[in-house]
């Protein structure tokens, strides 16, 4: 009864060491995961960048609404109807709050602004106009004085000649019209495109130098030969790829989300429809270039020797981030279609072309499937270039030796 036992033990040992073995990237996907989630520098490094996103975004919108309150030290009852002038279509919010201080001689309006008692004085003479600061004059102020003294000089003039200021200026307005989109949309585009592309650098940089960092480590420490009786290469290769993919893709996700809830929390609600949207697929082209990325650093990882040989190794990936950092921000026009079609770098450059929303949907589409198509090509390369150097000790190899290596 013993035999058929032994027997039956033998043909199911090596089905599920075989799927123990095809399932590897798993284990090493978990393992990635799981030691950077315990990393202290990766859990201080992420609250810290959470705090400045929040902390950033509501500085801004506190500056922005920050009114700004000034006295004015005048002696004519023409300054006094200049000052009055400065801010008088303001409310107080975000803009100048501007008080008039009457003094009976000029040396007396300086002397108030010696003392402190105000901030500027206003005086005319036979020269003109003169602002008089203590130290300095802010330049919000200094800006504000000047439109409203060229407003009463205007004024005064057109009363000289028997007309009016709006005769005068008649016809001279100027208008700024777009022909897509809006001014405000434009200036939207500018900020999400800035953000999309510093987020693509840094989540980039970060994740894949921990990846090559991570296979130059196992290579220096002779572990990696270890884990080569045990599973195959292209598994270990798969799981640090994927780990980190997943690991950066969480982080995305997080910065994303916490940016989302402050917009909704400083009531720019308005913008929040057109961000998602973007960000969609920003998210797909996101994974799509992160993958070939990271699967360039676990190869510059394998090629080096020693931590001093990533700083050479890695300047082609390197590269390619910033290409795609500049797209995501200064390209325009042409140069931005085609960089929205070049992988990795149309991981910035054809959400920011989705911002402006005169892409049909067929291109980002295509776009995709050229990145995909380019992934696959990618990956399949490094995976051999990965498994003919990670097991080389001595100096750094070149690509060109790596591939003469026999696997």
């Amino acid at each position: 009864m013993s035999a058929p036992a032994t027997t039956e033990q033998n043909r199911t040992a090596p089905a599920s060491s075989a799927s123990h073995v095809t399932n590897a990237w798993s284990i090493v996907t978990l393992r990635e995961v799981i030691v950077k989630i315990r990393d202290r520098g990766f859990i201080i490094s992420t609250l810290v960048t959470l705090l400045l996103i929040a902390g950033g975004m509501g500085a801004s919108a506190f500056i922005e609404n920050q009114s700004q309150s000034f006295t004015v030290a005048v002696v004519s009852p023409q300054a006094g109807q200049i000052v009055q002038g400065t801010g008088s279509d303001q409310s107080g919010e975000g803009g100048l709050t501007v008080d008039t201080m009457e003094t009976e001689t000029a040396e007396a309006a300086r002397s108030a602004v010696d003392a402190e008692q105000a901030d500027v004085a206003l005086l005319n003479s036979e020269d003109g106009w003169t602002l008089v600061g203590k130290d300095s004059v802010d330049d919000g102020l200094s800006t504000a004085v000047g439109q409203s003294l060229s407003d009463y000089v205007l004024q005064m003039n057109a009363q000289a000649a028997g007309t009016t200021a709006e005769d005068l200026t008649a016809g001279s307005e100027l208008d700024e019209e777009v022909l897509q989109g809006s001014m405000d949309d434009e200036a939207l585009h500018g900020i999400v495109s800035f953000v999309f592309s510093f987020l693509f650098y840094m989540s980039a940089i970060i994740f894949g130098m921990a990846i090559a960092q991570s296979v130059l480590e196992e290579k220096q420490n002779r572990v990696v030969e270890i884990l080569a009786t045990a599973i195959p290469i292209r598994q270990l290769l798969y799981g640090k790829v994927i780990g980190n993919t997943i690991l950066a893709m969480a982080q995305l996700a997080l910065y994303g989300g916490a940016a989302l809830v402050m917009v909704n929390l400083l009531g720019d609600t308005t913008m929040v429809g057109s961000i998602i949207a973007a960000s969609g697929w920003f998210f797909v082209y996101f994974l799509i270039g992160f993958l070939i990325l990271a699967a360039g650093f676990a190869v510059v990882g394998s090629l080096a020797s020693r931590q001093e040989d990533l700083q050479s190794s890695t300047t082609p990936v390197m590269a390619v981030i910033f290409a795609a950092l500049f797209a995501g921000i200064f390209a325009e026009g042409t140069w931005l279609t085609v960089a929205s079609y070049v992988p990795v770098v149309s991981s910035v450059a054809m959400p920011v072309r989705l911002l402006e929303g005169n892409v049909a949907l067929w291109e980002p589409l295509l776009s995709i499937v050229v990145a995909l198509l380019a992934a696959v090509v990618l990956i399949r390369l490094g995976e051999k270039i990965y498994q003919r150097a990670v097991l080389q000790s001595g100096g750094a190899l070149s690509l060109r030796k790596a591939m003469r290596i026999e696997e």
